[in-house]
């Protein structure tokens, strides 16, 4: 892994996945560099372990890369550089198509986590939050309205931080945009518990790294 990390291209390529996921065509344009010595060096970092490459639950024709937060040595040596100035940043909104898990279990994550306010929407949202993720917030201390549900375009303003949660959402919202980019799988899918969970533990992980570099700023 140092030795992967040793090269400055692939140093940035990480730096960049610190926060957020990106495809590798998000990543050619915004490290200015050819598919072809991009492909190279994302084989070295997968083959030392520290990003993964996942289908896209949209777009089935994309991938994304992300950062192998699950193993704790990745989580360590990929500590986030790139920070967000807090007097700039006056919410954190959570976009996924429904508004019914994902989005609604980071926000009252963060909630949690940060005194920066926050707030949730999908794109197509639900008519109430999926129980099970009641459930889960519950079981985590974290509380859910179960009816509070709400339109992207109902809630996002001037000067939010947007995160996209889910593949879907962040394929459909307007290019370009700053933004973030988690690539969360949908539990209501699989609609097991154990999913629900794994969809929150991810979630909270990465809102933790997040929540570190606005208040670092």
């Amino acid at each position: 892994m140092h030795a992967a990390l040793g090269e400055p291209v692939r140093l940035a390529i990480t730096d960049r996945l610190a926060l957020g996921d990106a495809s590798p065509g998000e990543l050619s344009t915004q490290l200015g560099m050819p598919t072809n010595l991009l492909a190279h060096h994302l084989r070295v970092l997968e083959e030392a372990g520290l990003i993964h490459r996942g289908r896209s639950e949209g777009d089935r024709r994309r991938s994304y890369l992300r950062l192998a937060l699950d193993d704790e040595q990745v989580a360590r040596l990929t500590t986030p550089i790139t920070t967000f100035d807090e007097a700039s940043t006056e919410r954190v909104v959570f976009v996924c198509t429904h508004n019914s898990a994902r989005s609604q279990l980071a926000a009252a994550a963060w909630a949690r986590v940060s005194p920066v306010p926050t707030a949730s929407a999908g794109t197509h949202p639900a008519a109430r939050v999926h129980p099970r993720a009641v459930q889960v917030g519950r079981r985590h201390g974290l509380h859910l309205d179960t009816t509070a549900t709400a339109h992207l375009d109902q809630v996002v303003r001037t000067g939010d931080l947007i995160v996209a949660v889910c593949d879907n959402a962040h394929e459909e919202l307007a290019e370009p945009a700053d933004r973030l980019h988690w690539s969360v799988p949908n539990p209501a899918v699989v609609d097991t518990d154990a999913a629900f969970e794994e969809a929150y533990q991810q979630i909270a992980e990465r809102v933790d790294r997040l929540a570190h570099a606005v208040r670092s700023a």
